[in-house]
């Protein structure tokens, strides 16, 4: 008989990082290590697309930040900046109230009633972000996490002829010289694609293949995206066309990001959206308990629909209502007239 690959009894809160978990960027204890001035290193990254244009050569947007900290590497005023060091720096991201501590409180709000726990039902968080998945590493919230996804450097670059080498000398004063991968506002719909169909649980899925709904891990119905802005759009949209919820977050200091929200929410964006705040007891922690716990709700009640579906009851004994065991002792008690004339 044919099985299905998964259960689908997960729920899944997937997070922006900058300005969603923390109030500004996490690249910020980086520049303070290497005294590099954070607002002139954004301004000179915003100002690279239009500066390569007027060169002829087109720029991703996207990509800029990354070759900028490189080119700040290669000039010697990152000297000696590698993954290590990164990891070292996440150490250091201050992050909103109520965080880390919120992620491990909302994994047992699906622990905390009898009929969850008898689905199995999880709770499973992860982050994807346009920022350094070494820093997220680093960082106080990365044992709470299920899965990464970011922005990666490579140290010590493979060379030409590698193939036709036997050993390769990773040195320790290595530094990071290439881009290994990049996340953009675009391409994290990818991995909330990747959370849908299992592929980042199971290496023999790949997420382009075709699987089934029944198949997938993670419905999307049953996923909760949180971010700050309209730079989320995209992947705010995919989880709500698709069934999940869209959550927007500001910081409560900030008046514009407040507006930026509630327009999100106006335009349909986004369902709801309250302070960057994740102690017990703020808007933001309820409403997503709320949703938490609506959609394991759901769970319960499609499995228990499906299994009374599938599952067709034995035979059992039928005793009558006391009105049909009155009309049978009534017809039994009626003399019966003969069907023959006298």
């Amino acid at each position: 008989m044919a099985t299905t690959l998964f259960t689908q009894n997960i729920i899944a809160c997937v997070w922006d990082f900058d300005k969603t978990l923390i109030p500004g960027y996490m690249q910020a204890p980086l520049f303070q290590r290497y005294k590099i001035d954070e607002p002139r290193f954004w301004n000179e990254t915003n100002k690279l697309v239009e500066y390569y244009a007027k060169r002829g050569t087109r720029v991703s947007g996207e990509i800029s930040y990354l070759n900028h900290i490189l080119t700040y590497v290669l000039a010697g005023k990152m000297g000696g900046l590698n993954n290590k060091i990164l990891r070292e720096c996440g150490a250091d991201i201050e992050f909103y109230p109520g965080l880390p501590g919120f992620f491990d409180l909302a994994k047992g709000f699906v622990t905390d009633r009898p009929e969850f726990r008898k689905h199995e039902i999880t709770l499973e968080h992860y982050i994807v972000s346009t920022g350094l998945t070494e820093m997220v590493r680093g960082s106080a919230i990365a044992p709470h996490v299920e899965g990464i996804w970011g922005c990666e450097f490579i140290e010590n670059p493979l060379q030409p002829g590698f193939l036709q080498q036997k050993e390769f000398d990773l040195g320790a004063e290595a530094e990071i010289a290439q881009i290994g991968m990049m996340i953009d506002n675009t391409t994290k719909t990818r991995a909330l694609f990747e959370i849908n169909k299992g592929t980042n649980k199971n290496s023999a899925l790949e997420v382009n293949a075709k699987i089934a709904l029944d198949d997938r891990r993670v419905l999307f119905q049953n996923m909760i995206y949180i971010a700050d802005g309209p730079s989320d759009i995209p992947s705010f949209s995919v989880v709500k066309e698709r069934g999940g919820k869209a959550y927007g977050v500001y910081n409560p200091d900030r008046a514009d990001e407040f507006k930026q929200n509630d327009n999100l929410r106006q335009t349909g964006r986004i369902d709801h959206y309250g302070k960057a705040d994740y102690r017990e007891g703020s808007e933001t922690f309820n409403w997503l308990k709320l949703q938490i716990q609506t959609i394991a709700d759901r769970i319960v009640t499609d499995h228990e629909a499906a299994v009374a579906k599938r599952v067709s009851r034995p035979p059992r004994h039928l005793n009558l209502t006391p009105e049909e065991e009155a009309a049978r002792r009534a017809a039994a008690s009626t003399p019966k007239q003969s069907s023959l004339s006298l």
